[in-house]
């Protein structure tokens, strides 16, 4: 079993650092918010005061960051606390720059490191039941397995440096433009007398077919899982989705790669969160297109 340092115990660091602890690994972790930081130690992780302290001694070093510039500013303070041999493994989701930076960062520095962002919600996170996306040198992927697989259904090895954000913005750009084209879909069969039953027995079983139809349905009481049937409390929140297709619209722009539906989910999304949608579920985006559609007829 391994000594890990987690450094983010939000909505998903907390569990997957619980998950870590239930699988008889030793975790130290850090937040900046002290009920995180509770919540995370009632279920076994040591909770500290200073990221130093909780990378200090470790065999690997977990982050789950908002964003790239904390992800970047942690890495300054971790490389220099940890000792020689720690794998960094950063499950943020951030910009491909900022997460090959954060790779030659450790590098620099002498240290081994993955890019592992997740999919699977905070719902995937408390069953352990997450896929991890990981970019790293072939090495540094087989020492992060283990470590991961606590955590995970799957891990995944994308390739080099990075890739494991350049397949996750590109699996988000599909999930974010698929709820709008599914909840595009419902609003129009009902606004035609179609009922919502008829739309998902036929499409959940035909050309339609798609995980934001068949798990994550946005229309309450199709589907056990989705959020809709819990008042579109958030499993991966619209504000997040918007969060992710930017940094896809971000990345196709750099590479003059033509994203034009990738461009219009993001618009609908900004949109929604505009109107104060963002702390919902992502599902939650028929409701605006339900309005905007004049309601049912």
């Amino acid at each position: 079993m391994a000594a890990i340092g987690f450094i983010g115990l939000g909505h998903m660091g907390g569990p997957m650092s619980t998950n870590l602890v239930k699988a008889g690994h030793t975790v130290k972790g850090f937040d900046l918010a002290p009920e995180a930081s509770q919540a995370a130690a009632d279920h076994g992780v040591t909770a500290v005061d200073s990221v130093t302290e909780a990378v200090g001694g470790v065999d690997a070093v977990i982050t789950m960051l908002p964003g790239g510039q904390h992800l970047l500013d942690c890495y300054g303070d971790i490389v220099g606390a940890v000792s020689p041999g720690t794998l960094l493994i950063d499950s943020s989701t951030v910009d491909v720059a900022d997460a090959r930076k954060a790779h030659e960062l450790a590098a620099n520095a002498g240290f081994g490191s993955v890019d592992a962002p997740v999919s699977g919600g905070t719902a995937g996170a408390e069953a352990g039941t997450l896929t991890f996306m990981v970019g790293a040198a072939e090495e540094a992927y087989r020492r992060a397995e283990p470590i991961l697989e606590p955590m995970a259904r799957k891990v995944i090895h994308c390739g080099g440096a990075g890739n494991g954000q350049v397949t996750k913005m590109c699996n988000n750009l599909i999930l974010g433009a698929s709820m709008i084209a599914v909840g595009e879909a419902f609003v129009l069969g009902e606004k035609l007398g179609l009922s919502n039953r008829a739309l998902y027995d036929v499409a959940s079983v035909s050309t339609g077919q798609c995980w934001s139809l068949t798990t994550n349905c946005p229309v309450p009481d199709m589907v056990e899982t989705s959020r809709a049937n819990h008042d579109y409390e958030p499993g991966f929140a619209a504000a997040l989705m918007l969060k992710d297709l930017k940094l896809a619209v971000s990345a196709a722009e750099q590479s003059g790669t033509d994203t034009e539906i990738g461009r219009l989910a993001t618009e609908v999304y900004q949109r929604f969160n505009d109107e104060g949608g963002g702390g919902y579920d992502f599902g939650a985006v028929i409701n605006s297109i339900r309005e905007r559609s004049g309601g049912t007829s």
